[in-house]
């Protein structure tokens, strides 16, 4: 099996790399990807457990970009930490997540349901701190005693249309997709079915845009995509000349889509055409 996008604690994962990859063992998972917010952190580790017992690790990253003020997920991949431009724009991100997670903070506060911000911040701010995003703030309303769970703390207080809620701010999906292509890497746009598919659905909008100016790939096969989604986004991949990647988007036992990771993968068919891609186009493989 194949599985293009994991987390691991350098993000908002539960599992260490060295954990993630013993999982991925016992899970059939022969060629993985670890794909952490705004961080390369996990993937050093990670490659070296997976070399260890014979799996493939292929280094990746799921950069955080913005387009009208939503959030684009890119993936990038066969890309590390001397690409240029990279750890410039990492440390912008990190710094702009702190930002917003002192400024969802506040709003918590005024809410009654303050968090630990202190923790918070040694967290992000330690050598080689976590890159911060909303599942970490949900698990801090748990440990305050806010909320019993994640999904409740995100209806109650960090979904797009929930109180607490701060939109991200950052590099767009067209500044992240030149900059990883002119590193040597390759981009995928990640789970674009999201917050839903069809043509008027913003991602959807942008794909002819980000494919001029070099994307690789979209993740058509992704745990919240269904049948017909995944069948939508090949379709388009195909429109515009694109390859096809996938994963289970993998955060960890007891996460949200869970279920999937060992159970969707990307088909070897799709996973060699991407690499080919990537290979004609000089990337490092």
């Amino acid at each position: 099996m194949i599985d293009l996008h994991m987390h691991t604690t350098a993000s908002d994962g539960r599992c260490s790399p060295e954990e993630l990859v013993e999982r991925v063992a016992r899970a059939g998972i022969h060629t993985m990807s670890v794909t952490d917010h705004d961080t390369l952190a996990g993937v050093r580790p990670a490659r070296a457990a997976a070399a260890a017992r014979g799996l493939t690790c292929v280094p990746g990253i799921e950069i955080t970009s913005v387009h009208r003020g939503k959030d684009v997920h890119v993936l990038a991949y066969f890309i590390g930490e001397s690409t240029p431009g990279l750890q410039d724009l990492l440390t912008t991100q990190r710094q702009q997540r702190l930002d917003r997670a002192l400024e969802i903070a506040d709003r918590l506060e005024k809410l009654q349901a303050p968090i630990d911000r202190d923790a918070m911040i040694a967290a992000a701010t330690a050598p080689g701190g976590k890159s911060l995003a909303r599942p970490q703030i949900a698990q801090l309303l748990i440990d305050a005693g806010h909320v019993a769970s994640t999904a409740e703390a995100f209806e109650k207080f960090l979904g797009e249309d929930s109180p607490a809620y701060v939109p991200h701010r950052g590099a767009t999906p067209l500044d992240v997709v030149d900059l990883i292509t002119r590193g040597g890497g390759v981009t995928s746009l990640a789970h674009p079915g999201y917050r839903g598919a069809g043509p008027s659905a913003p991602k959807d909008d942008l794909v002819p845009q980000l494919a001029e100016a070099g994307l690789t790939a979209i993740e058509a096969v992704h745990s919240s995509h269904d049948e017909a989604m995944q069948a939508h986004y090949k379709a388009l991949a195909a429109t515009h000349g694109l390859a096809v990647t996938g994963g289970s988007d993998y955060h960890g036992p007891e996460t949200r889509r869970a279920e999937f990771f060992g159970v969707l993968g990307l088909p070897r068919d799709l996973f060699d055409d991407f690499v080919a891609r990537a290979q004609r186009l000089g990337v490092s493989v």
